[in-house]
């Protein structure tokens, strides 16, 4: 596998179109891409661009409303492979609503990060998000991802400027992640409560500090999303003032049906 170069498909504007995922591509063992900006007049481009730069498979974003442009990915050979949803907090115009005062909710200090890795294992054991949607995807792997992902928001503010905990009693039993987007706005990445205490009231005590800690930095929105299923985590948001706001359709396109295997000589 060659090794991944500053490479990119630009638009006039040049905001990246497509761009090789050095984290997934280390991930899994071939080279795999993304794209947020899907829609029948880019395809070409990033196709012709996955081809160029042996892309094994291709990770797409693209609205809902454009079902016609859905309809097409899947005849082009796409996948569906999940529904984000995102909702929005007004932190100046929404009122945050009250939570229990007994939930500690504080910043990670060093030395916790394991900590986190472990309550995410927890958090997100089973979870199907689009990487364990695809069931060409080695599942051992794609499991590792979510304690990956908060063990690196502890450990670099490149992938979060803040990560808050639940402290009950002296245990982790929740956590959030948080990154600026703009100096406007920022996003809730990785949330969730250990098993045995959910429905305890330190979900809304997470999200309401989260939103503390915004308002703290004088921002104007917090937007988080999840998978359209994941029903308990969207009714934590709506009680304490988020509103839905808009949502992508998530699709896998193979372009290597055996990415890293030698071709047979």
């Amino acid at each position: 596998m060659k090794p991944i170069q500053e490479v990119r498909t630009v638009t006039p504007s040049e905001r990246p179109v497509v761009s090789l995922s050095a984290i997934d591509t280390e991930r899994f063992g071939f080279r795999v891409a993304r794209t947020s900006h899907l829609t029948l007049d880019t395809l070409p481009d990033i196709n012709s661009f996955c081809e160029k730069e042996a892309v094994g498979l291709l990770i797409a974003r693209c609205s809902v409303a454009q079902l016609e442009l859905l309809q097409s990915l899947l005849r082009a050979g796409f996948e569906l492979m999940d529904t984000l949803v995102y909702y929005v907090h007004d932190l100046a115009r929404i009122p945050q609503r009250l939570t229990r005062e007994d939930v500690h909710v504080r910043s990670i200090v060093p030395g916790e990060e394991n900590q986190v890795k472990a309550l995410a294992a927890d958090i997100f054991r089973g979870y199907q998000g689009h990487y364990q949607a695809d069931k060409k995807l080695n599942p051992f792997k794609c499991e590792q991802i979510y304690q990956s992902w908060a063990y690196r928001a502890c450990m670099f503010r490149d992938v979060a400027d803040e990560v808050l905990v639940a402290d009950v009693d002296g245990r982790l039993q929740g956590f959030i992640t948080l990154k600026m987007n703009s100096s406007t706005e920022a996003e809730g990445g990785l949330f969730g409560v250990s098993t045995p205490v959910r429905g305890s009231g330190i979900a809304p005590a997470l999200m309401c500090r989260a939103l503390d800690w915004c308002r703290a930095k004088d921002l104007e929105k917090m937007v988080i999303s999840t998978q359209i299923h994941n029903i308990a985590s969207q009714k934590v948001w709506v009680r304490v003032g988020f509103e839905p706001s808009h949502a992508f359709y998530t699709l896998h396109k193979w372009y290597d049906p055996n990415p890293g295997v030698p071709s047979p000589s």
